[in-house]
């Protein structure tokens, strides 16, 4: 599971990078910097995801609250994350 979570991570940081944001680094030095900022933001928008999900959860006590919550969990960390890789990350 480790593996394949940290498989997923570079796979989606170089997507990310490459296809999103169109950025270039131009020393591994600063690509592993940004590697790290980047799996950081991304460990920020993990607990939103998972603060939803139990939040509803522990509120509405029922199954498809708490898949309800982890999909909007879901969304609005994706939505952060885009944000704070495109503010604090990927600049140019």
């Amino acid at each position: 599971m480790a593996v394949g979570t940290l498989t997923g991570l570079f796979v989606k940081y170089v997507l990310d990078k490459k296809y999103i944001f169109y950025f270039q680094v131009d020393s591994a030095a600063k690509d592993t910097v940004k590697f790290l900022l980047y799996s950081f933001m991304g460990v920020f928008t993990t607990l939103i995801f998972w603060g939803t999900e139990l939040a509803f959860d522990s509120l509405f006590r029922s199954e498809y609250a708490k898949f309800i919550g982890a999909l909007i969990g879901l969304c609005f960390g994706y939505w952060t994350k885009f944000h704070l890789d495109k503010r604090f990350v990927f600049i140019q």
